[in-house]
């Protein structure tokens, strides 16, 4: 299963999430992504793409206003696949108490 993260910089919660479950579950191929292109651009990380969308089977974000992004750009296309963790930008990159959030609240089967 091709499974996305995506938060807005890709810098703190999708980068932990991706990193995190790579390691733990290698029956998946996982990628993460940002949905803010000026904050990835200050961030230099990745940008989430058209083509990463389709790509996933499983997409992951962290907030609400997550969805409302991607469904602005691609309507209803990608609803079916997304999951909110509800999980605030409020973290350090592997910061303990989001891991343990992640562990928690993703179901990666």
């Amino acid at each position: 299963m091709n499974i996305l993260f995506l938060c807005t910089a890709n810098k703190q919660r999708s980068k932990t999430a991706e990193e995190l479950f790579s390691a733990a579950n290698k029956d998946n191929q996982y990628k993460s992504a940002g949905l803010s292109l000026k904050y990835v651009t200050k961030a230099g990380t990745t940008l989430c793409t058209p083509e990463t969308l389709e790509w996933s089977d499983k997409i992951f974000v962290f907030e609400n206003t997550h969805i409302e992004r991607i469904q602005a750009h691609t309507g209803n296309k990608h609803l079916s696949k997304i999951w909110n963790l509800d999980i605030e930008d409020e973290y350090q990159y592997f910061q303990r108490e989001l891991v343990l959030l992640l562990l928690e609240r993703c179901d990666i089967t």
